[in-house]
Order: structure tokens, then C-alpha cells, then sequence
């Protein structure tokens, strides 16, 4: 309570400000001033996906753009934070660090101006920074085919980045801290070189942040640079640069999740034993429970001595001209390097000693007549990753977080080892295929992600738009990529010849829709959507498999969607409603590298108004997710397992010890980790000209963990708010509240359910943060 007084206190200082500033004679002129805080998306353009320069009531989609002034009054700083805003975007954890959005009830995939960024493996990767973006667009369904070909398709997040200013100088100055000692800072300044012609934009951010959570930290560096030419009234070129640098905690949350535990927060404690009486964390050790205590939120799986940092470096150029009349030239280019080290202490490995991606769409929009238009685009993408991963040996459940950190550590033993092969000193990972050594027909090795590959992706896409009549427009896309793959062992045992392989598959993608408007103001619209999908590794690698042979199957994951809607975007009104009915079909990439197939139907709707001196939004959700009749696998088949019954009085415990790596048969069960119902809300009031304040909400309904639903997050809601006051146009200070009641609530730690009979993660109590910002 003491951080909610201090709250209170706070406010009340920007009261007395405000009733100072306000003891003079005041001159009221009625009148309602529309869209001055721009926090609808209803005029927002959205530019790439589908074209460039269109709004959300021409696009036959479920579309959430957000704004700069929306990320900012919003508090958005991870892709976690958009469920504030966007209905079905509920994620895990993310290990604590998201790396990809989560969809309808799916992973998405992330853009940036329009092309793929390297973004991780299923959600575990490198969080990103926004400081190179101003908008964020959140689509639901799989890429068009403008996008092509990719690996996830619950949805996807284009981000825009900044752009150079050529008429005007503009900067901007960032400071802010908050509990636990957070610290920013962020410096962004836009000028012509020459004016109407050119200009550059430079953006610096530094990040530094203690943690809740033991043994947590993150600290990172972001190095923004664009420049915009002009050189003629049908030219425009952008490019722009970013480094960005990070050390983060991967933070898999706490462990043995019962429903006492988030119930109660009552943990059971007790090292777990193995066959041979060893403490050590191994793979179906069992626990005798020595009794039941309240665990500290804060006490997490993660380790003083773990290393986890990653650098990255993005170039991007968009060029368009104006050909003639009807014709336009588009053509984009991206480059990405990347490098990550993380070795854990509880043996776990992942280290990407160089992955490069490059890409290059060229589009030629054409003009036919007023009512008929087509994109044609040619797009060659190459990928090459060199990666190594171990992760094989964890353990989880049996780890005592109540004891000492040695529960928490995970030595190899000889036998482990010798399945293993030696990257460094002390540092073992798997060999990136499979050997056998003493011909008895059973490969000897232990297989994760390690690989060495190369990937070409040339794409062909067409797409055609028909404006029939005032009210009737319909759109049809193809694309066909060709995917030229090698793979190879870059670290094969001692006297073993690497192992490599090469396939060639040809993936299809298409679209159709159709919008209807039933009124100026009401659109109806009908889309569907086909792509055959990709199935990859880390940093979109690709790996062998036990056979040394790259899978076909890796390349034919079937992606369907349906969706039906309504967009009520009424001109000279502060109102925009949307609402989507869908039904998405998707394959997800399982950790033993196979794939089950996910069947989501539901609900969406979100509401802006944004006038005078009050503005809101607000979202709900509902998803059907299930299994479609496929095969699911889990960590453990419940945390039950890990226990015996020497104390039923605290679990009824199985004694097949854990983890026991379960495979679940074919079922429609629904899929764990995804609550059937959310509901979130923001809003926002003008006291004075000078002081605003703000309320925001989110609620999810119950959802099971763990695949048998044995654990059930219960219903959980989060009440942040905030408010700022401007000390004149330039300065202002602003105060941001979050979980202002303090609730104890958690979400899973990973995408797909996995971990859900093993890990769960604490989200973080009541904490505020004060930022000082000074535009010039």
C-alpha cells in the first residue's frame, strides 16, 4: 500500500500545480476539438501488407495500428504490451523476454518495413528495442502474399521505422526512471540537409534496469540512423541503420506449478533424487516433499552466473518512383546480422556464432483504369545461420528453488558428455546430426538445434484489385516461392565426416477477399487465406534430423484462414468500430522439431473514441483453440509426476518422476496457456490544458497451464493508470502506475504449453515509473 499513497501524494502535487496555474481569469469557448491526443487509428495510414497509403476501413482484415503518441500514452515498450490495445494478442512470458508476438492464440511473425526480421526460435529469442519505430501494425491471420512465405501464421507485427524530416528541425529528449532502479534514456533528432530535398534522423537509447526478479537484469544500447532524398516530385528514398546490443536474464519463472501455488503461493519443497540417490536435476528424478511454504514472487529459476547478450545490426532502404500515370516502382531491401551467446548453468546452450539475412522485393503497381489495379513482385531473400544448442539435459521440477543455487545447477555427467561434443572449454552442445559409432544400428549422439545452413527463397506474388461499383471491391493474390536449402554439421565428432543435405521445395500462398459497403459509413468484408509454410530453427535455420536428412515435412505446413467482419468508420465522428469472426487453421513447430496441427475459431471487436478532452478504447476477445486432431507432447505429463505420495496431505503424487517427456495421441482437447476470454480498456481525461490522466485494464478469464488441465490460472485482471502534466508545450513529466492494485498474477512461461506442467511465471507486483520528456 505504501507505493499507492505515494501515488496518491504525487497526484496531489500536480493538483496544487494545476490550481496554481489555473487562479486567473478564465475565457471558456465551447466547443468540441476532434483527434487532438491521436489515440484513434481511424485516420492512421497503413503502409506494405497490403499496399501503401490505405486505412483500416479498405483493408479486409483485423488491423490494429499504433501509433507513436499510442505507444507512448499507452506504455508499450515490449510486444507483451499490446494487449493493452489489440483484442487476442494474450501472450506467455516469453521467458521474460518476448520475441514475437502472440495472436489468436498463435505465434505471429515480425516485420519491419515490410520484410521478415530474424526474431528467434518459437518465441525464444532476442527481445527488440523500439527506439527506430513509429508505428506498430498489428495484423491477425498469415502474412499476404506480398510478405510471402514464412513460419508463423497466428498473425504478425510490421513495424515502421522512423523516417528523416526535410522541412524541419525536430528533437526530442526522453528520461525516465522507475522501481527497482530502472533507467532510461532516449535522444531523437530529425533536420533537413537540404530543405525539401533531404534530411537525416539520428535516435539513441540506453536502457539499464535492476529487476523484481533475483538475479534478473537487463541492460541494452540502441543506435538509430536515417537519411530521406527527394530528388524529384516522383522519387523518394529512405534508408536507415540500427545497432543494437542487449544483456538480458532469461527468466523461466518458478517451478512446480500446483494450484496451491497460484492459489495460494504455497510452493512444495524438496530436492528431487535420481535412481542413484544423486541431488543433481535429472531427467525422472522424484521428490519426497519436506512440507509447504510460501515462496517470495521474486524467486525465480535463473542463476548469478548465467550469460545471455546478443548484438544485431539492420539496414533497410525503400525506393519508390513514380514511373508515369499508371505505373509505380517500389523495391525494398533488408540486411540483418546477428550474434548470441546464452550458457546457462543448468546445461543449457544456445549460441549463434553468425546469422545473416538479406532480402529484396521489387514492386511494379499498375494502374489498369479507375477501377482496376495489380502489384506485381518479384522477392529473393537468402539466410545463413551458423548455431549452436544444447538443451537436452534440463531439468526442471526437481530443482528446489528454496535451497541453495547448487540445486539449480545441472554438471554433465561422462555418459552426457560422450552424446555430446565439446564447443569450448567447459561449453558442450549437440552435434548438428546424427552418428553412429559403434555400428549397432542407434545413433550416440543427443540432437537439439546446432546446425549450419543456407536458404534461398525466391518468391513470385501477384495481386489484383476491382473496384466493380461504389460499394462492391474485391481482391485476389497469388505468390509461389522456391526454397533452395542446404544443411550441414558444423561440429561433427572426432573421425566422423560431417553430415550435410540439400532439398528443393516449391511452397504456394493465396489470398481472396471481398468488401462490401453496406452504408457510407459501415464496410462488410469476407477474406480467406492459403499458405504453405516453412518449419525452422533458430534464427531461421535449418537443421537435420536423426535421419541427417532435412524434412520435407519442414516445408509443408498447411495455414488456412477465414474471417468475416464489420468496420463502422463514420468522417466528422470521433468514433471507429471493428469486429472479426475467423476460423485459422495453423501447424506449430514442436521442440522435437515435428509439428501439430492448431485449429482457433472466435471473436473480436475493438471500440476508439477519441474527441475534446476525452478519449478511450477498448477491446474483448473470445477464442475456441484446440488441437486439431493431432498429437501434442509436454515437458512432464503432470507436475504431479514429479512427486511421490509419501505426503498425500500436500500431492497426491504419481512417483514416475520427472521430467518424463510426454507424448499426448491425437485429440481436439483445447490448448493449454490461452485464456477463452479477455477483455482490455483505456482511457484518458484532460483536467486542465496542462494535466491529463489516464485508466487502463486488462482481464483474462481462467485458462488450464497444462495440457490435462490439471493447474488452472484462475480469472486475473491488471488497473494500471498514469498522468502527466505539461509545464508548457515542449516539458512535461508524466507518472505510470502499473498493477496499481497489486494483484498476484501469472501467465505461462513459454508459446505452444510445453512447459505448462513444469514452469510458471509471477508477473510483476505494483510499480510506478516517472518519465521526463522535452521536445525541441
Amino acid at each position: 500500500m505504501k507505493y499507492a499513497f505515494l501515488a496518491l501524494s504525487i497526484c496531489a502535487s500536480f493538483v496544487s500545480l494545476a490550481t496554481e496555474n489555473n487562479e486567473i481569469e478564465v475565457i471558456q469557448i465551447s466547443g468540441e476539438q476532434l483527434k487532438n491526443t491521436q489515440i484513434s487509428p481511424k485516420d492512421t495510414p497503413i503502409n506494405g501488407p497490403f499496399g501503401d497509403d490505405l486505412f483500416l476501413q479498405d483493408i479486409a482484415r483485423s488491423v490494429t495500428p499504433i501509433t507513436r503518441e499510442m505507444i507512448e500514452q499507452l506504455n508499450i515498450t515490449t510486444l507483451q504490451d499490446i494487449l493493452s490495445i489489440t483484442p487476442n494478442s494474450y501472450s506467455a512470458s516469453g521467458f521474460g523476454n518476448p520475441s514475437l508476438p502472440t495472436l489468436r492464440g498463435q505465434l505471429g511473425e515480425l516485420f519491419q518495413d515490410g520484410v521478415r526480421r530474424q526474431a528467434g526460435n518459437n518465441g525464444f529469442g532476442i527481445p527488440i528495442s523500439f527506439n527506430a519505430i513509429e508505428q506498430i501494425d498489428v495484423v491477425k491471420g498469415a502474412p499476404p502474399v506480398l510478405f510471402g512465405s514464412s513460419q508463423r501464421n497466428g498473425g504478425f507485427v510490421n513495424l515502421s521505422s522512423k523516417k528523416a524530416n526535410t522541412e524541419q528541425s525536430q528533437g526530442k529528449l526522453v528520461l525516465s526512471a522507475g522501481r527497482w532502479d530502472h533507467y532510461s534514456a532516449q535522444l531523437d533528432y530529425t533536420a533537413p540537409i537540404v530543405e525539401g530535398k533531404s534530411g537525416f534522423r539520428v535516435s539513441a537509447e540506453h536502457i539499464d534496469t535492476g529487476s523484481f526478479y533475483d538475479f534478473s537484469g537487463y541492460k541494452s544500447d540502441s543506435l538509430f540512423a536515417a537519411v530521406r532524398f527527394l530528388p524529384d516530385a516522383q522519387s523518394s528514398l529512405d534508408i536507415n541503420f540500427e545497432l543494437y546490443q542487449v544483456e538480458f536474464t532469461d527468466n523461466a519463472g518458478i517451478n512446480r506449478p500446483t494450484q496451491a501455488l497460484i492459489d495460494d503461493g504455497l510452493y512444495i519443497t524438496g530436492q528431487g533424487i535420481q535412481p542413484n540417490g544423486s541431488a543433481i536435476a535429472r531427467a525422472g528424478a522424484i521428490i519426497s516433499p519436506t512440507g509447504q511454504v510460501r515462496i517470495p514472487r521474486n524467486r525465480v529459476l535463473t542463476d548469478p552466473d548465467n550469460i545471455n547478450e546478443a548484438t544485431t545490426y539492420l539496414l533497410h532502404s525503400i525506393y519508390k518512383r513514380e514511373l508515369n500515370d499508371k505505373t509505380t516502382l517500389k523495391n525494398t531491401t533488408y540486411f540483418q546480422h546477428l550474434q548470441r551467446e546464452e550458457v546457462a548453468q543448468n546445461s543449457f546452450v544456445e549460441i549463434i556464432d553468425g546469422a545473416d539475412t538479406a532480402q529484396n522485393r521489387t514492386e511494379l503497381s499498375y494502374q489498369w483504369n479507375d477501377s482496376q489495379s495489380s502489384i506485381f513482385a518479384f522477392d529473393v531473400r537468402f539466410n545463413k545461420v551458423k548455431g549452436f544448442s544444447q538443451f537436452t539435459t534440463e531439468a526442471d521440477l526437481p530443482i528446489d528453488l528454496t535451497g541453495p543455487i547448487e540445486n539449480r545447477r545441472i554438471p554433465l555427467t561422462t555418459e552426457q558428455k560422450a552424446r555430446l561434443v565439446e564447443l569450448k572449454p567447459g561449453v558442450f552442445v549437440s552435434p548438428g546430426a546424427q552418428y553412429d559409432l559403434d555400428n549397432d544400428g542407434v545413433g550416440d549422439f543427443s540432437l537439439s538445434d546446432t546446425t549450419d545452413s543456407t536458404s534461398w527463397q525466391t518468391g513470385l506474388a501477384f495481386v489484383h484489385d476491382s473496384q466493380w461499383t461504389e460499394k462492391l471491391r474485391t481482391s485476389l493474390g497469388y505468390r509461389l516461392d522456391y526454397y533452395d536449402v542446404e544443411a550441414r554439421d558444423p561440429i561433427a565428432p572426432q573421425g566422423q565426416v560431417a553430415a550435410r543435405d540439400n532439398i528443393y521445395e516449391t511452397l504456394h500462398a493465396g489470398q481472396i477477399s471481398v468488401n462490401y459497403k453496406l452504408t457510407a459509413e459501415l464496410t462488410s468484408y469476407i477474406t480467406g487465406n492459403y499458405n504453405e509454410a516453412t518449419s525452422n530453427s533458430m534464427a531461421g535455420g535449418n537443421v537435420l534430423g536423426s535421419d541427417n536428412q532435412i524434412s520435407a515435412q519442414n516445408f509443408a505446413t498447411d495455414n488456412t484462414l477465414a474471417e468475416i467482419g464489420l468496420k463502422f468508420s463514420p468522417t466528422d465522428s470521433p468514433w471507429y468500430v471493428d469486429a472479426a469472426l475467423f476460423n485459422q487453421r495453423r501447424s506449430l513447430r514442436n521442440r522435437d522439431g515435428s509439428n501439430t496441427g492448431i485449429r482457433t475459431k472466435g471473436f473480436e471487436t475493438q471500440v476508439f473514441y477519441d474527441a475534446g478532452q476525452y478519449w478511450f478504447n477498448a477491446g474483448y476477445s473470445y477464442i475456441d483453440a484446440r488441437y486439431d486432431n493431432s498429437a501434442s507432447s509436454q515437458d512432464s505429463n503432470q507436475v504431479a509426476d514429479a512427486f511421490d505420495n509419501s505426503r498425500p496431505d500436500i500431492i497426491n503424487g504419481t512417483g514416475i518422476g520427472a521430467p518424463n517427456f510426454a507424448s499426448f495421441p491425437p485429440s481436439t482437447r483445447r490448448v493449454q496457456g490461452i485464456p477463452e476470454q479477455s477483455f482490455s480498456f483505456n482511457s484518458g481525461f484532460s483536467i486542465t490544458p496542462q494535466w491529463d490522466i489516464g485508466l487502463g485494464g486488462i482481464y483474462t478469464k481462467s485458462y488450464p497451464l497444462d495440457f490435462l488441465a490439471t493447474v488452472r490460472i484462475r480469472d486475473q485482471y491488471t488497473l494500471n493508470v498514469n498522468t502527466r502534466y505539461a509545464f508548457s508545450e515542449q516539458t512535461s513529466l508524466r507518472l505510470d502506475i502499473t498493477n496499481v492494485t497489486n494483484q498476484d498474477n501469472w501467465r505461462p512461461v513459454f508459446e505452444g504449453g510445453y512447459f505448462g506442467s513444469t514452469l510458471v511465471f509471477p508477473e510483476l507486483p505494483i510499480h510506478a515509473k516517472l518519465t521526463f520528456q522535452h521536445t525541441f
